[in-house]
């Protein structure tokens, strides 16, 4: 939509950036970084729900259901908003414009209810414990979702039947619902003014509502254990989630609030009015910020997540280091001399049952293929001399001072003296 030009003008001037090259490509590196972060935070958020998803409490699908709103909104919508940024103009132009209003519009709607419904979930809970607990279970908070999901879609379907339009945003490098259209017939007067009134300053008003009570409940709560002298733990903890909700609900309000005052002042001016592109792009970019800052805030405040993290990242790392190869060996191409690991097992006291018969290994094992766990196949185990060859130590084992030559004597030697290290030579 040119800012200079009347809305009914929608030529090709309107999908082209009115920014300079350089800011053009400010814009894009800015939300491609709120796209990175955003995939990485949710990301995680989404793999520590789905690990624990036998624990969840049934309220914390909300939780999930904001993060995958934030998840798919950087997935499926701002690259192409990126990709403009460098080209300077609006890819596809009124086709990508319709996809891309659409589905933002969906996404935000969605993302306003769950947050919402959280505030107000958190307030029935602080306020009205037995409602909570007769009323907000899974099945519940899963159909709150789903009408979320759907409600969302419905009104944002209105503008392809004709009620409202889809149009790029002045800078020329987004797009959303055509505001200004309430000059230009009654059935868009009309959708701007309930998506405004019905969908934007009511979960608004409801979410400030709910905090401020459940702020002034908590204070009591906790002015009144710290007289009794009781319960500290628990106040802490109260105090700590109402804390987190807070923030959330909060940082959402602050985002979007620059974004829905200049869009609101955008509807009901007249004529030509024309406004600095910077005056669109800051409030817009900063709405974006809005997809981010939910996965830090719940890692810093619940000790849950925090929890489940550190072992997500350990139980990975140790997945990667399992897959370290200790011994290379060519395929096809065996070893012309024994090579002996050492193998021990930690945190238990057993041995191989190579060794559990001294007179009989000697012959037995000779030329035998044994099958070793972890060595991906059959090897063979020899309990005789090694010829004088050099003793390597394996990658996992533990020992830090083994011997560099070993016969067969010296290997059982070393093997009785060594019984409370509990390891093993074996050679392949």
């Amino acid at each position: 939509m040119p800012l200079n030009s009347s809305d009914d003008n929608r030529t090709s001037s309107a999908f082209s950036s009115k920014l300079s090259p350089a800011a053009d490509i400010c814009v894009g590196l800015a939300i491609l970084s709120m796209v990175l972060l955003s995939i990485l935070g949710n990301g995680l958020v989404l793999v520590i729900c789905y690990h624990r998803r036998k624990k969840m409490v049934d309220s914390e699908l909300l939780c999930v259901n904001l993060a995958v709103v934030d998840f798919l909104s950087c997935i499926c919508f701002y690259p192409l908003s990126i990709l403009s940024s460098f080209r300077h103009a609006w890819l596809g132009e009124n086709a990508t414009c319709v996809y891309y209003g659409l589905g933002c519009f969906i996404f935000g709607l969605c993302g306003m209810f769950t947050i919402a419904a959280i505030s107000l979930i958190r307030y029935v809970k602080t306020c009205y414990s037995l409602t909570y607990a007769v009323w907000m279970k899974g099945a519940n908070i899963r159909a709150v979702c789903g009408s979320f999901w759907l409600v969302a879609t419905v009104w944002s379907s209105f503008p392809l039947f004709g009620w409202g339009e889809y149009v790029p945003e002045p800078y020329g490098l987004s797009c959303t619902v055509a505001w200004r259209g309430y000059h230009t017939s009654a059935k868009d007067a009309f959708y701007v003014i309930c998506s405004f009134a019905c969908f934007t300053l009511v979960p608004v008003l409801v979410i400030v509502v709910s905090q401020c009570q459940i702020l002034y409940k908590v204070s009591r709560f906790s002015y009144s254990l710290s007289a009794r002298g009781t319960r500290h733990n628990l106040r802490h903890a109260e105090r700590q989630l109402s804390m987190m909700f807070f923030c959330i609900s909060l940082g959402f309000v602050i985002a979007w609030a620059p974004y829905t005052v200049v869009s609101f002042l955008f509807i009901f001016h007249k004529g030509h009015w024309y406004m600095a592109p910077e005056g669109f792009v800051f409030p817009a970019l900063f709405a974006k910020s809005s997809h981010v800052y939910n996965p830090f805030i719940y890692f810093y405040f619940n000790k849950t997540f925090q929890r489940d993290l550190r072992g997500l990242l350990l139980s990975s790392y140790n997945k990667l280091r399992g897959n370290r190869v200790g011994v290379h060996v060519t395929a096809g191409h065996p070893a012309p001399y024994p090579i002996h690991i050492q193998l021990q097992e930690q945190g238990q006291r057993r041995r191989f049952a190579l060794s559990q018969d001294r007179t009989h290994s000697r012959s037995k094992t000779r030329g035998r293929a044994v099958h070793v766990p972890g060595s991906g196949g059959r090897v063979h185990v020899s309990s005789g001399r090694t010829h004088g060859r050099q003793v390597y130590t394996c990658w996992g084992s533990s020992s830090k001072n083994g011997p560099n030559m070993l016969d067969g004597k010296s290997a059982r030697n070393s093997k009785n003296s060594r019984n409370s290290r509990n390891s093993l030579p074996v050679s392949i």
